[in-house]
């Protein structure tokens, strides 16, 4: 499917966050564990947590859906092992928790992904996940791999040799699942709605002090079930809606129900640095995750180096804050982020590769890419390639705001996996896309 972006000249409107696409897989994974009848409220109806329900049914969940509602119901039975292959489409996050789930749980199961998962690294959870006693088979460190059953030791230690939100939290459920206790160690403090979900259901984590930064130490008890959970819209879609309202002109959006995770949201710190006119309210919390109202408008921006130490909480938000540093006067830098490098696609050649569609000035390091940025409206006929990464292609489609006749982009199938509603939000508040023969 390919997509066109008209040009448009402002945005207005209120739009409601659609639910986050991590929680609502990792809600499917610990309520499912907690096995009590239970109502999750603003699940992502999307591929990647579809992908993660179905294959949570196939080792013996129960779970059902309808549309944004799910239900887990209570089992009289534990799980089982998986009498079909576990296939977890294009989800990294999908396919790296339920490694660590199936691992602690003792069973056995076989994973499958499309083409673009099975290119992506797994040795950084298979490796740890053997250690702690999983008996794990891949293929040199990718898909497919085979779990058979296994015995997870106690007290496993651990320091991540990268910042990884997906294997921090595989190991965490590993443990849990298990029923023992782990100690982890991050370099850098990433994303954290696993810790947050495991002490919103009653456990116990202990954090480090300044002598002891990214430290996590989980104490096994027992979780203790609620009725109910509700997932928190997802920043990372807002964060399309919000940048296409700073390079709108005359614009002003209100995008209500935005998750506002201190480990998600820096991509607010790095816009207002630009200049960014954002302000968040009426604030609060929902199942332990802040949440609140984001309001956005026209803005000047003008190019930064963006901070190292806020590069691995803003990793998925980088495709759409290069389109920003386009529009924003100067140069704007960033590095340290050579983890693009192996996300559905590699993210960092993705970027660039469009950039020289547009003709927009700019150099691509081993770790990042400097934008020469300017206030001029885009002047191109060139179809840019998402090579079937949701990102790269919603990315650029808000590009299209800011062309002289449009801007088309191949292979947009894959937002269907993150935001299968963006096409219709972002024509709600003024922008013009449509299919693209």
């Amino acid at each position: 499917m390919n997509l066109e972006s008209k040009p448009t000249k402002h945005l207005e409107g209120e739009v409601i966050c659609p639910g986050d696409k991590s929680i609502s897989q990792r809600i499917l994974i610990i309520g499912s564990l907690l096995n009590y009848d239970m109502e999750i409220d603003g699940f992502l109806d999307a591929y990647d947590p579809n992908s993660t329900l179905s294959a949570l049914n196939k080792i013996g969940a129960s779970i059902t859906k309808n549309n944004n509602t799910v239900t887990l119901s209570k089992r009289a039975h534990s799980f089982i092992d998986a009498s079909e292959i576990l296939d977890l489409g294009n989800s990294g996050t999908g396919i790296r928790l339920m490694l660590g789930l199936v691992s602690g749980l003792g069973i056995s199961a076989n994973f499958k992904g499309d083409s673009s998962l099975s290119k992506r690294p797994m040795s950084r959870v298979i490796d740890p996940l053997r250690e702690m006693g999983a008996l794990i088979e891949s293929n040199d460190g990718k898909l497919p791999i085979n779990v058979s059953k296994s015995n997870i030791i106690n007290s496993y230690s651990y320091k991540l040799p990268v910042a990884s939100a997906q294997v921090k939290s595989c190991l965490l459920l590993a443990a849990i699942a298990s029923k023992n206790q782990i100690n982890l160690v991050e370099p850098k403090i990433t994303r954290d709605h696993t810790e947050r979900m495991i002490e919103h259901f009653g456990g116990i984590i202990n954090y480090g002090d300044d002598l002891k930064k990214g430290n996590i130490e989980l104490d096994y008890c027992e979780l203790k079930p609620k009725g109910n959970y509700r997932v928190v819209g997802d920043f990372s879609s807002a964060s399309f809606i919000i940048v296409a309202t700073l390079i709108s002109s005359d614009s002003e959006v209100l995008i209500k129900n935005v998750g506002l995770n201190e480990t998600r949201c820096g991509l607010l710190k790095v816009l207002q640095m630009m200049g960014a006119e954002i302000q968040i309210i009426q604030s609060k919390e929902v199942c332990n995750e802040k949440v609140g109202d984001i309001l956005v408008k026209s803005s000047n921006l003008h190019g930064i180096e963006v901070p190292n130490s806020i590069i691995p909480n803003i990793i998925d938000e980088i495709p759409i804050l290069s389109i920003a540093a386009i529009f924003a006067k100067g140069e704007t830098i960033i590095k340290n982020a050579s983890e693009l490098k192996v996300k559905e696609s590699d993210r960092l050649s993705a970027i660039s590769n469009g950039l020289d569609q547009l003709n927009i000035s700019h150099e691509l390091f081993d770790d990042g890419l400097s934008i020469h940025g300017n206030n001029n409206i885009l002047n191109t006929s060139q179809i840019i390639d998402s090579y079937g990464d949701h990102r790269i292609a919603m990315s650029f489609l808000i590009a299209g705001i800011r062309t002289k006749d449009g801007l088309a982009v191949k292979n947009c199938e894959n937002i269907k996996t993150s935001f299968p509603s963006f096409k219709d939000i972002m024509n709600s508040i003024g922008m013009k896309i449509d299919e693209k023969n």
